[in-house]
């Protein structure tokens, strides 16, 4: 799609504000009862997804240019989606978070991204990740691990540990763990080790599409070749790229989140628990694995009105609403494992907030990024919990950074942590 086609969305968004709340019925508290953390921040509805449809239909109208203060309020969207549930939930059924990456897309297109994103793909061109690592060293998590690499070997079900597992030294003990969790229950699985490639998620929510289609065609190539039927991974930012923009371009493996195959492996009877882990936990929802993370349904169609007033689509659209994302399966783990205590945040499931980290924020914004990620960790200590668990390292790596600012002692575990401790 190009920007333009959403030109009678952005006349149709009422300005109910609805976008910058979750619904009605969820709030709990006037605490925790926003959504939106970039008109949270900021406290201007330019900020909002009604005031981003606003900014894109006086671009497209030649009525603004591409200014300094046109692209903050255009990168500082994290396109976490939480708007877009909210619009679907509440409302209407626009599509806020689509038309925002449209946007994206047209700042990068009109030369207008940056500085601190074209870096980095620059560096992604070169070394194949979003780290400014070598790509010789990104297999070495792996290095004494009995797992073979599928460049020279071939294996159905592959393990993809992504950019940020693979690369940083305190969260690699959890790709760790899954590849582990993963042989202790049997799974003949491997990995591409070096030759692992960034899924291109991350640069997809930065405005760089042509970037993302030449790593995503890359990958399907690779996985082709080494005969993968099944790819598995622990972050929600690849779960995302592999389940819901791959098979636009032609993939057909099956893809699985670590939490969804340890899920299955527990119901098989292949994993069981034997020790006991005596804490209290609260789960976050990564935006990518939760209200993001709904299975990919193929749609070409068009849009019609019935008595030029009641919009209807032939054939019938899939509405994304974030309801069918990968919600249950990590919160049977915790409450399978002994002496867990899962006590639950106020905005969970399709309505939590994001970590901070998504849509390029985290690299061209750290002090918002922290702000938000320090929300976050206001909401996790409420519930009294002495640890924060999620099922996505830039979730992690975002949350132990404010964490570490702020002097807290809230510990942060991947959720295959406990697993591995547990079995």
């Amino acid at each position: 799609m190009a920007l333009e086609d959403f030109a009678a969305e952005m006349d149709r968004c009422s300005q109910c504000s609805y976008c910058k709340w979750i619904p009605f019925d969820q709030m709990k508290s006037w605490r925790f009862a926003k959504n939106c953390p970039s008109v949270s921040y900021h406290n201007f509805n330019s900020y909002s997804a009604r005031g981003r449809y606003a900014v894109a239909r006086s671009l497209i109208n030649d009525q603004s240019v591409y200014s300094d203060m046109v692209r903050d309020i255009v990168y500082k969207c994290m396109t976490c989606g939480a708007c877009d549930v909210s619009c679907k939930i509440c409302r209407y059924n626009l599509e806020p978070l689509e038309m925002v990456r449209e946007l994206k897309f047209r700042l990068v297109e009109e030369g207008h991204g940056l500085d601190e994103h074209k870096a980095l793909v620059e560096s992604l061109d070169k070394e194949h990740n979003t780290m400014l690592q070598p790509k010789t060293g990104r297999g070495e998590w792996a290095d004494d691990l009995d797992v073979p690499r599928l460049f020279s070997e071939k294996c159905e079900i592959l393990y993809h540990a992504g950019c940020r597992f693979s690369y940083d030294r305190d969260l690699q003990k959890s790709a760790r763990a899954a590849v582990l969790v993963l042989k202790h229950a049997g799974v003949d699985v491997g990995i591409m080790g070096e030759r692992e490639m960034c899924c291109g998620g991350r640069i997809y929510s930065m405005g760089y599409r042509n970037e993302f289609v030449r790593l995503a065609r890359a990958n399907i190539k690779a996985w082709a070749k080494a005969g993968v039927k099944t790819v598995v991974t622990s972050c929600a930012d690849c779960y995302h790229a592999f389940k819901r923009l791959y098979p636009e371009l032609g993939s057909q493996v099956e893809v699985l989140h670590t939490v969804e195959f340890i899920d299955l492996l527990i119901k098989e009877g292949k994993l069981t628990f034997r020790s006991e882990i005596p804490m209290s936990v609260t789960y976050h929802d990564p935006c990518h694995l939760g209200r993001q993370g709904e299975p990919y349904i193929p749609w070409k169609g068009v849009e019609k009105k019935i008595k030029n007033q009641i919009i209807v689509y032939e054939p019938k659209k899939p509405r994304y609403n974030g309801a069918w994302g990968v919600y249950d399966q990590p919160r049977e783990i915790l409450k399978a494992i002994p002496g867990v205590e899962l006590v639950e945040m106020e905005r969970i499931r399709e309505y939590s907030w994001c970590c901070g980290a998504g849509g390029g924020v985290r690299e061209a914004y750290p002090d918002f990024s922290m702000w938000t990620a320090t929300e976050r960790i206001a909401e996790a200590r409420a519930t009294g919990a002495e640890a924060l668990i999620s099922a996505c390292p830039w979730c992690e790596r975002n949350f132990m950074d404010a964490i570490s600012a702020l002097g807290d002692t809230m510990k942060v575990h991947d959720i295959v942590e406990l697993v591995q401790k547990a079995i």
